[in-house]
């Protein structure tokens, strides 16, 4: 009997020991377990490279529409200093008959010599409401001595002048500018020279 015990064989850790019996294969802990060879769900590099185009793309599209919303934002502030600038258009076409009015009633006042004081008070409103006028950007259109523009003047007659052709004779009603805009244009005679040499070219319109 004792010599059957000593036949059997023990573990190196002594007593108490668990017994390694022959024949059997030794199980592997989890940390020895082979990885897998493909991580599962990995993008492929022509996936990548789709991904990448697509997100040139989308930056290539938010480029675009973040300067399409800048230039928009310029333009609207233009416009809207535009619209500022001419605010008083309609305002001053409505007072230019007005104006003429009073300019009338000064020549005619010279005309027949009425009293001095009268002249000279209406002379002082003309020139304050010129004044005035300037402040907002509104200037008298050049005529008489200029030559004829189409922009800017029109013609209503023809003389034949000691002056160089297409020259501006007469002012027969004034012409005014808001800013660099023709709020209307001064309507002249023009002079064609000596014998009808020169012509005019007709203003364009609007009508």
């Amino acid at each position: 009997m004792a010599d059957d015990e000593a036949a059997r064989p023990r573990s190196e850790a002594g007593g108490g020991g668990e017994v390694v019996r022959t024949g059997e294969t030794a199980l592997q802990p989890d940390s020895a377990v082979a990885p897998e060879t493909a991580e599962e769900g990995g993008a492929t590099p022509s996936e990548i490279e789709q991904v990448r185009a697509e997100l040139a793309a989308l930056r290539d599209r938010w480029l675009r529409e973040r300067a399409e919303l800048e230039n928009y934002k310029k333009r609207v502030a233009r416009e809207k200093a535009e619209a500022l600038r001419f605010a008083s258009e309609p305002l001053l076409r409505d007072l230019l008959p007005i104006i003429d009015n009073l300019h009338r009633a000064l020549e005619h006042a010279r005309a027949a010599r009425e009293s001095e004081p009268l002249v000279q008070g209406v002379e002082l409103v003309v020139r304050a409401l010129d004044e005035t006028l300037g402040r907002y950007g509104v200037r008298i259109v050049e005529a008489r001595g200029a030559t004829f523009d189409p922009s800017l003047h029109e013609a209503i007659g023809h003389v034949e002048s000691e002056e160089p052709p297409n020259t501006v004779i007469d002012e027969h009603q004034r012409g005014y500018l808001l800013h660099d805009r023709l709020l209307r244009p001064a309507l002249v005679t023009v002079g064609k020279g000596r014998g009808g040499a020169g012509g005019v070219e007709k203003r364009a319109t609007d009508d």
